[in-house]
């Protein structure tokens, strides 16, 4: 519920505001405080969504330190993901309706008690799943299906390395992955980690921090390496990757974690005829993340569905202690989805 404004007299803004998570100014965890702050405008194409849970993501960590603004006109608040009930629907929306419970990938604003997203970007809670653990899936199940999926086609049969494997992405990865018949590798950087991703279907694991992982995949693939790599490190991984690759490989780049800068052989481009790509999704247009999240509805939930593919969460935070929840993430010591409960 929305605390009562500063001013009890003013049935206005009583009625126009609510609880979300400010940035007071970029820095560390502790910056981010719990504010009353006027409610999200809601156009034609949205619906309002009462905020069940929302999860964290690194970008919004990279947003908490003045890194990564939001797109202009979107929600300065933080959170590019969210599960709960319609409040309200524009005029130009008919599939959903207020009561609904729900999904959604967001561009920001999740980490707060109310969110307006464009209905193109809602997905409904999917069966067998909690309201509180549905927040957990979006972000996730867009960025891997509309990059190694929609663009690098990864297919039945092949081979695929995940970096980072027991990442919210990566945990996510595994298992629809092995979903769809891919022998899966992983990179993590403890056994207790590896073993999460084993138990999630992973084939094999490599620990980053005691083994070379270009001579591991040359070992496990007989010499060809593999098909796709889903890569978070950027930099310092990038020759280490080509080098990973098999003919016809595929590297897509999500994030930057241990830099922008690399040098690389690129002879290997030519002579294993690579396609490297990259790309994020919190800047792409409202209609093409209406098409990514309506592909992730047919091909993803499905699996979800049947069980095949479960939300991982790590923690619980409330709202009010998003600080906690940012620390906790910045130690890289969770395995899957931290999620904030409004």
């Amino acid at each position: 519920m929305c605390g009562l404004p500063n001013n009890p007299t003013s049935k206005v803004e009583s009625a126009a505001t609510m609880k979300a998570v400010v940035i007071t100014t970029p820095g560390g965890p502790e910056v981010l405080k719990l504010q009353e702050v006027e409610d999200p405008e809601v156009k034609y194409d949205d619906v309002l969504i009462k905020v069940e849970a929302t999860a964290l993501n690194r970008a919004d960590t990279l947003q908490r330190q003045g890194k990564y603004p939001p797109p202009q006109g979107e929600s300065e608040y933080p959170g590019l993901e969210c599960s709960g009930t319609i409040l309200s629907v524009g005029k130009n929306v008919s599939r959903w309706k207020v009561g609904d419970q729900v999904c959604a990938l967001i561009s920001g604003g999740g980490y707060a008690e109310k969110v307006a997203v464009p209905a193109g970007q809602v997905l409904p809670i999917p069966p067998g799943v909690s309201l509180k653990d549905a927040a957990s899936f979006p972000e996730v199940a867009c960025t891997v299906w509309s990059t190694v999926f929609m663009t690098s086609k990864l297919s039945s049969g092949e081979t695929f390395l995940i970096h980072g494997g027991s990442s919210g992405i990566g945990t996510f990865a595994i298992q629809i992955a092995k979903y769809f018949g891919v022998k899966v590798f992983v990179t993590a950087g403890s056994e207790e980690k590896l073993k999460a991703c084993k138990d999630l279907g992973a084939d094999v694991g490599i620990n980053y921090k005691t083994e070379d992982f270009v001579a591991r995949i040359k070992e496990e693939t007989g010499g060809k390496g593999v098909d796709v790599i889903l890569d978070n490190v950027g930099g310092p991984y990038f020759e280490k990757n080509l080098e990973s690759l098999g003919i016809g490989g595929r590297l897509f780049i999500i994030g930057l974690m241990g830099g922008v800068k690399a040098e690389a052989n690129i002879s290997l481009l030519l002579a294993k005829r690579l396609t490297v790509q990259a790309a994020g999704l919190r800047t792409r247009s409202i209609e093409k993340k209406a098409e990514i999240v309506s592909d992730v509805e047919k091909n993803v939930w499905p699996a979800i569905a049947q069980g095949k593919v479960k939300p991982v969460v790590y923690k619980y935070f409330p709202l009010s202690e998003a600080g906690e929840a940012h620390k906790l993430m910045e130690t890289s010591t969770h395995i899957g989805k931290v999620l904030l409960l409004a």
